[in-house]
């Protein structure tokens, strides 16, 4: 079995090639076309230097192109290496040169940006470029038009066999520093995200033909709203291709515009990010009026929905079940979470640990699952090789527990009575106040209750006495200024008292990544730049 990305899609285009694959805005393509175009890139990108085990930069946001493009690398056994479209021209410059890019296809509309960086990155010697509209030129570096390209390549599927240990790589947000890239076997990847292990049983699939074969009769339709540049939305397309789904994308997040996709292509599937997506979703579809009948699953990858926003959707959307994956980049799925009107349990962030996940010490010894115990999480099984031309972060990351490899990402969680895990947050992004732990995602919960909030970010803030304090950034809802004092008063009635941020600033808007993961280093560059907010008593 080659269990291979690239092959995996080939058997849904066998299986349902006249099935439609992708929709983006007013365009869908069929599996037969998507293969088709997805041949034509690969060919063009092996006649300009690309392959086994070339990186290949993908720097656009979510299209047809994209798909095509991440797949046609695949296909060479070459390596897709995801490019984050906010970076400024000293962090691409970085990522360039870091990943060893030999090729890059990206949207006209960063041209310039790309024009500023070549100089820098003599690897890079091949770019395509996906017109998107605009009229920025590339001319200048000898960009190749993505149309002209396909045009003049063979659409055929003449490749080599392809192997279970390529490396899929995928570069982390950057949340606390530069992004890494974390390098997987296909295998090991497909396995924890792209359901080469049965969620409900953890059962390894053994037939490569099995989710294509199962998809075969009937398809879902599959809304993925976060940004392929990240893993969480990357395993959501890819997995709904490899069973033959049908993937609808959004190159932009506008929530009204959500709910109109929702509505035309009966959306059964949703994939979003969070509160971030969540909570200005469920406000436009209270405001509007759409048709989500559809709808059956709201699926939050890479962060968790809040006690309120959940409570909203339940009471708007009561046919809906809720689900919540905690993992990170070095861990895929580590857990998964369900909500529904009939299972109601929405007073935490509880989630089911996989079979291959444990919760250790301080000392990296296992805990046994006793109500009210906190350690780190640590996942085992099909975990990442490491941390791309990185040894020192791999040592640090990955540890050997009980004679086996495990990843340990730094996230802390307690053991409740019925069983499941309760997530306590990251500890790099934990605040130690007067010696005891407060994380930033407890708070942020009980801020983002209070009715006057539409949005808020915790992080800490150096004190004198206590070493650090809780600090909260706090985003009003639109024509309302939350009191302090009030503010203060029910976060009191939430979390205990020493968890009740100290310093709050107002501001317009809370920044997050384009995953919808809190932006930390803003946060932090925020707090130290302005005073504290002037609230009203």
């Amino acid at each position: 079995m080659a269990l291979n990305v690239a092959d995996l899609v080939e058997h849904a285009v066998d299986i349902v090639p006249d099935r439609v694959a992708i929709v983006c805005g007013e365009r869908e393509e069929t599996y037969a076309l998507l293969e088709e175009r997805a041949n034509r890139l690969a060919h063009h990108l092996a006649l300009n230097g690309v392959v086994e085990g070339s990186h290949v930069g993908l720097y656009a946001r979510n299209s047809i192109e994209l798909v095509e493009a991440m797949i046609a690398v695949y296909k060479l056994r070459a390596v897709a290496i995801n490019v984050n479209y906010r970076y400024t021209k000293n962090e691409l410059q970085y990522l360039f040169d870091q990943a060893d890019l030999v090729a890059l296809v990206h949207e006209r509309r960063y041209s310039e940006l790309v024009a500023e960086v070549l100089p820098a990155v003599p690897l890079l010697r091949h770019v395509v470029v996906i017109d998107d509209e605009s009229d920025a030129d590339f001319s200048g570096y000898g960009g190749v038009d993505y149309e002209t390209a396909l045009a003049e390549a063979s659409p055929e599927r003449d490749f080599g066999p392809r192997s279970a240990d390529d490396l899929y790589i995928l570069y982390t947000g950057g949340t606390t520093g530069m992004p890494k890239g974390v390098m997987w076997r296909h295998e090991d990847v497909w396995r924890v995200l792209g359901g080469g292990i049965d969620f409900v049983t953890g059962e390894h699939v053994t037939d490569e033909w099995h989710q294509a074969r199962q998809g075969k009769d009937y398809g879902l339709i599959r809304l993925c709203l976060p940004p392929m540049i990240h893993g969480a939305a990357q395993w959501a397309m890819l997995g709904a291709l490899f069973s033959g789904s049908t993937v609808v994308l959004v190159p932009k997040f506008e929530p009204d515009e959500v709910w109109r996709v929702v509505e035309r292509h009966r959306v059964q599937v949703a994939v979003i990010v969070g509160d971030a997506m969540a909570r200005p979703m469920i406000e436009e579809y209270r405001a509007g009026q759409y048709d989500a009948s559809s709808l059956g699953i709201i699926n939050s990858s890479a962060a968790l929905f809040s006690h309120t926003v959940k409570e909203q959707y339940l009471e708007a959307l009561p046919n809906v079940t809720l689900l919540e994956s905690i993992g990170a980049s070095e861990t895929g799925s580590t857990g998964i979470g369900a909500v529904s009107k009939e299972v109601r349990k929405t007073d935490g962030t509880r989630v089911k640990l996989n079979d291959d996940t444990i919760v250790i010490d301080d000392d990296g010894r296992p805990l046994k699952p006793e109500t009210g115990v906190v350690g780190r999480l640590a996942r085992g099984g099909n975990v990442p090789l490491g941390y791309y031309k990185d040894p020192v972060k791999t040592a640090a990351m990955f540890q050997e527990i009980d004679g086996k490899r495990y990843t340990v990402p730094g996230d802390f969680a307690r053991f409740e009575a019925d069983g499941t895990i309760t997530l306590l947050g990251r500890g790099n992004t934990c605040v130690n106040t007067g010696g005891e732990k407060v994380f930033p995602e407890e708070v942020e919960a009980a801020l983002k209750s209070h009715p006057d909030v539409f949005d808020a970010l915790v992080i800490g803030v150096p004190d004198d006495r206590l070493g650090q304090r809780v600090g909260a950034l706090v985003q009003a809802r639109p024509d309302r200024v939350p009191r302090l004092s009030e503010l203060d008063t029910h976060v009191r009635q939430e979390i205990a008292g020493y968890k009740v941020p100290r310093s709050v600033w107002l501001v317009d808007e809370i920044v997050r990544l384009p995953s919808g993961k809190p932006d930390y280093q803003w946060a932090k560059s925020y707090a130290q730049d302005h005073e504290t907010a002037s609230l009203p008593g």
